[in-house]
């Protein structure tokens, strides 16, 4: 069966780097349309231009936004069709990651984490269902593994990503009748550059990604491209009747 998604149009939020332009390329193999929504004109610019050495320059549109704000995500959304003409497939993966002692926690630190992670998916989900309904399209969500169960010193990170995966799970059921379906995936740690800052350098990093990997059954974290496989795969034909899961991709983690 095929994946169904060429001249389908996949607007994803945190496209710039990560598992969302690694998403990107693979959306762009599949003969879609991408646009990359992000907050740094010159990093959106370069993720443009890598993803023109393998796919035409039409298919591939940037849009600077930042997903904190309601009225940049519908500009996003607004963009994006009127470049392509329709919207078929939302990808919210933008997302920070922080991590401390609840009585550490600055109310600016935790005000950014749920504008960005909780607020953002919120923002553009909103902007895009009318397009999404005319198109009998999809959402997917980057959760994280730490939204379905607890992990320690990381109450506020935990607290958004279990957001993203109850608001997955009941957008699923308000947008059924419409066509849409609403999935997530549950990645556990991905070789990213929000994981590269937690990591060091030299053998610094090393021995904190030894560390890191210990605790996964498989040995290892993962990689930007096997959590990118499996949005592809939700967003594709092949999920048509998938709708309201939540896919663990965490390497046994949570097993």
């Amino acid at each position: 069966m095929e994946l169904g998604l060429a001249a389908k149009v996949v607007l994803i939020s945190g496209g710039t780097s990560g598992i969302g332009l690694e998403a990107a390329k693979e959306f762009l193999q599949e003969g879609a349309a991408v646009v990359l929504m992000g907050r740094s004109r010159e990093r959106g610019l370069a993720a443009v231009e890598s993803l023109r050495e393998s796919a035409e320059p039409e298919r591939i549109l940037f849009c600077a936004g930042d997903v904190r704000s309601e009225e940049d995500c519908r500009q996003a959304v607004a963009e994006t069709v009127l470049h392509f003409g329709r919207l078929d497939v939302l990808v919210n993966s933008a997302g920070i990651y922080k991590e401390g002692a609840l009585e550490d926690l600055e109310e600016e630190t935790l005000t950014d984490i749920l504008d960005i992670n909780v607020k953002g998916v919120f923002h553009l989900s909103k902007a895009a269902l009318p397009h999404l309904k005319r198109a009998r399209g999809n959402i997917v969500n980057v959760a994280s593994d730490a939204g379905v169960h607890g992990n320690y010193f990381c109450a506020a990170y935990c607290a958004s990503k279990g957001a993203v995966v109850l608001f997955t799970r009941a957008l699923a059921l308000e947008t059924a009748a419409f066509g849409v379906r609403v999935n997530a995936i549950a990645p556990g740690d991905i070789l990213t550059p929000l994981t590269e800052a937690q990591l060091g350098r030299g053998a610094e990093r090393e021995k904190s990604l030894q560390e890191m990997a210990s605790v996964y059954p498989l040995g290892r974290i993962g990689t930007p491209a096997e959590a990118a496989s499996l949005i592809v795969f939700l967003a594709s034909a092949r999920a048509s009747f998938v709708t309201g899961a939540v896919y663990g991709i965490d390497g046994g983690l949570t097993a």
